[in-house]
């Protein structure tokens, strides 16, 4: 049998560091060989220029890449500058602007009743939900017996807003929605970003929610 076991802590460690000396009084206690990296690794000189050669490979890919047609772009009368536009292209916003997808998550709005009040009730689930802890709302009672709460105060950060859309699958009302193709504002100030309850009512300008935008029939359909 072999006369060094796993679990003697004398032992040579089969991987690791290699063992110069061990303390005669603890054998746990050792000098080891420590493997310093080389100059060339320690500046990242090999890392900087790998990475600068696939940048200026990709780089020069696209600037050499085979030019559209006036046929190929479907304008016969194209300018000069739409005539010869690579397949990558820049968008020079805010002169030319995106077609945002049909599931686009834009800005907040607060869904109106028909008679032009807020769909809220105040139930606490979106900012219960809200993973940045964007959304603030302060219930009040209604004035209408059929409605228990709504909202005195709503305010959304967008600062603060991961568009994440969980508030609008936690509502229970259909209140909130996030489908009016419109992206944050640049602002100067932070409170200039917080959405407060007119501005989101304001933003809503259908009266009635409906359901996947089907109509309040949406039901019936088989």
């Amino acid at each position: 049998m072999s006369s060094s076991h796993a679990h003697d802590e004398s032992a040579e460690p089969q991987k690791g560091p290699k063992v110069l000396a061990v303390s005669p009084k603890n054998p746990n206690v050792r000098t080891i060989q420590v493997v310093r990296p080389e100059n060339a690794d320690t500046t990242f000189l090999a890392a900087t220029a790998t990475g600068l050669g696939i940048t200026i490979r990709h780089f020069g890919k696209n600037l050499l890449l085979p030019r559209k047609s006036v046929e190929a772009l479907g304008q016969g009368g194209a300018a000069a500058h739409v005539r010869f536009k690579n397949d990558i292209e820049t968008i020079q916003y805010p002169e030319e602007k995106v077609q945002y997808p049909e599931r686009y998550r834009g800005l907040h709005r607060l869904m109106l009743r028909d008679d032009g009040a807020v769909r809220c009730v105040a139930c606490m689930c979106c900012p219960t939900v809200c993973p940045a802890h964007c959304i603030t709302i302060v219930p009040e009672e209604s004035s209408d017996p059929s409605i228990e709460k709504r909202p005195a105060v709503f305010e959304i950060d967008e600062l603060r807003c991961v568009v994440c859309g969980l508030c609008v699958e936690a509502c229970p009302c259909d209140a909130i929605r996030m489908d009016t193709a419109e992206h944050a504002k640049p602002v100067e100030e932070r409170w200039e970003a917080v959405e407060n309850k007119a501005s989101l009512m304001g933003r809503g300008i259908r009266s009635t929610a409906t359901q996947g935008g089907e109509g309040p029939t949406w039901r019936d359909k088989k």
